[in-house]
């Protein structure tokens, strides 16, 4: 297990695009939650040896107040040892992100933050239904840094609703003129169980058209490399060193643990998921059970399917030489036509031992993607 991952799922405001397992803040069992998953983190506790990152995310971990999050910190180090990790981050909302919060995480070993800004734009942040504003951004980063942070990293999110690309244009120079080392830019997608899924059923959606979306992709990635930032990912951008490890070690194929409600994990060989609803989240692990809904011994296939939708995420691409020997089988035998096909209609590159996307295959990934399965 490279990367363990606790899941936080408390908001004080629920985004109209998000459909991660979440609950508003107000009435329900914080504390107790914080407390199960100590409990939860404990049956962890064998995996940690080559423990390399922790990444608290949610929902919203900075809804915790000061002390609820002194108190998980603790539980989290009774299983890991900060000084140890090569990454330490938290997701936070920028309207929520106090300095004493601040103070607290960087004294307990917390190096990296991972800020939802999503967009500048003051009315837009409004119609997705986030709280803060372009100043709360500017504010909170400056606060980090004054008390020590320098591994920051923002979302943005692209297509939204109404924007227009001036207004993603906008957003880009801003989130660049505060010269971070890190930044993704996602794509907005409709999720179902979310509002904006209802509005769009609704037709009460105004999206923007896929070509204006292409647009915006091309923009920050052209404006990221001008920049200095180095795409590394589809949606992610950073000074080299500055990449996120712990979402490496999702698109590297690698095993990492998932803690708390409705958390996704992949242990010894098989993914498993999380009970989702807070009450019978506790009532499994009060009772000493582990809380998990489901798990799949994932298969030799999935694995090598894995590989390469994961892997060519990545611009550095999947390693001919690394898939043999993680494996036992050529790249090439068990792709090869596939491969050959790809390259020839222009959508992957093949040099150094890498088989990587290219220009034309970053606007078509999920098309690219789908050649990978494999057939019984």
């Amino acid at each position: 297990m490279r990367g363990l991952y606790i899941h936080i799922p408390f908001c004080h405001q629920i985004c109209f695009y998000c459909d991660f397992n979440k609950v508003f803040y107000a009435n329900q069992p914080v504390d107790a939650y914080i407390e199960a998953l100590g409990m939860e983190l404990q049956q962890y506790a064998k995996y940690t040896d080559e423990l390399e990152t922790v990444f608290i995310g949610g929902g919203t971990p900075t809804a915790l107040t000061v002390e609820q999050l002194d108190r998980l910190l603790t539980l989290i180090e009774r299983v890991v040892d900060p000084n140890t990790l090569r990454e330490y981050t938290i997701e936070a909302n920028p309207d929520e992100l106090t300095r004493e919060k601040l103070q607290l995480l960087y004294a307990r070993g917390v190096r990296r933050l991972s800020i939802g800004v999503q967009s500048f734009n003051d009315e837009l942040l409004k119609k997705i239904g986030r709280t803060h504003s372009a100043h709360h951004v500017e504010e909170v980063i400056q606060t980090a840094r004054n008390v020590g942070f320098e591994n920051i990293s923002i979302d943005l999110i692209y297509a939204l609703p109404e924007q227009t690309m001036d207004d993603w244009k906008e957003t880009v120079r801003h989130a660049l003129a505060l010269d971070l080392p890190h930044y993704s830019a996602y794509s907005l997608i409709i999720e179902p169980k979310t509002r904006f899924y209802n509005l769009k059923n609704n037709n009460q959606l105004k999206l923007v058209d896929a070509s204006v979306e292409g647009d915006m992709f091309t923009y920050v990635m052209e404006q990221m490399e001008h920049a200095g930032r180095i795409q590394y990912e589809v949606s992610n951008f950073a000074y080299p060193g500055a990449e996120s490890i712990h979402n490496l070690i999702y698109w590297e194929n690698d095993e990492y643990g998932g803690v708390g409600a409705g958390a996704h994990g992949y242990i010894d060989g098989e993914r498993y998921s999380n009970i989702g609803p807070l009450t019978h989240y506790l009532k499994a692990v009060e009772a000493g059970e582990r809380p998990v809904k489901d798990t799949h011994r994932v298969t030799l296939q999935e694995r090598m399917e894995e590989e390469m939708f994961l892997g060519l995420r990545m611009r550095k691409g999947v390693s001919s030489s690394h898939f043999e020997k993680k494996f036992g089988q050529s790249l090439q035998n068990i792709y090869g036509s596939v491969l050959t096909r790809l390259i020839e209609d222009g959508y992957l590159t093949y040099e150094e031992e890498h088989y990587r996307l290219t220009t034309k295959g970053l606007y078509n990934g999920n098309d690219v993607f789908e050649q990978f399965l494999l057939t019984e």
